[in-house]
């Protein structure tokens, strides 16, 4: 089981002078859920090298039992530092794809064509797709095979507006996730602020916010074992 995480490469936050990128528990908890079900781990970004960390995710008050094992996990954190160049991958040598979020991937990973490419290939070939928070958001410029977007008529998640708004970037990211995706003809759901939800429709599976990315993470394992 080969399982690719697809990484922001952006550190700007719009023209606040702040940095972004992504957000480690949406890495760090996902990674484990893979890692102690066996599954061998690719990291990507569109510049390949080490990626941006948010740095308001390595907070005190958003640390968690798996932040704190990545830090201390020495092949975890090589793998970051040296994490492939996107437009070198090839799909077909990956049983399934996770995005983790963070505000970095609004500006990189929704545009990048990559990426476009690689999650409407994963996506035909009936391999899972994973995208939680932000991440989602990426998905705006995927299409289906007659031109209509790809979350159209779908049942979909991400970060939520008033989530947005609790951070106060609502006037800075450049789209909303919620709008987006329910501008796109998503059949966009959520839960309450911060709780853990995931949406899977078919092959695409998608979670609000960073308590839902383990349990996003569980049920792309849960797909793969059942097409084993």
């Amino acid at each position: 089981m080969k399982i690719l995480i697809v990484l922001t490469s952006h550190d700007q936050l719009g023209s606040t002078g702040r940095k972004t990128g992504f957000w480690l528990e949406e890495l760090a908890a996902p990674y484990y859920v893979f890692k102690d079900a066996g599954a061998e781990l690719v990291l990507t970004s569109p510049h390949g090298g080490q990626p941006p960390l948010d740095p308001k995710s390595n907070e005190p008050d958003f640390q968690t039992e798996a932040t704190h094992r990545f830090e201390a996990d020495a092949a975890a954190n090589t793998a970051l530092a040296n994490t492939i160049r996107l437009d070198t991958i090839n799909q077909a040598d990956y049983d399934a794809v996770f995005y983790p979020g963070g505000h970095g991937p609004l500006w990189d990973l929704a545009e990048d064509k990559s990426s476009i490419q690689l999650i409407s290939s994963v996506l035909a070939s009936h391999k899972p797709v994973a995208l939680v928070c932000h991440a989602p958001g990426v998905l705006r410029h995927i299409k289906n095979a007659d031109g209509t977007p790809l979350v159209k008529g779908k049942k979909v998640t991400g970060f939520k507006n008033s989530e947005e708004a609790a951070v106060g970037l609502l006037e800075i990211v450049p789209f909303l996730v919620e709008d987006e995706l329910i501008s796109k003809g998503g059949q966009y759901s959520s839960a309450s602020d911060w709780a853990s939800y995931v949406v899977q429709d078919g092959n695409l599976i998608t979670g609000q916010n960073p308590a839902s990315s383990a349990e996003a993470a569980k049920q792309l394992l849960q797909f793969l074992s059942k097409r084993t």
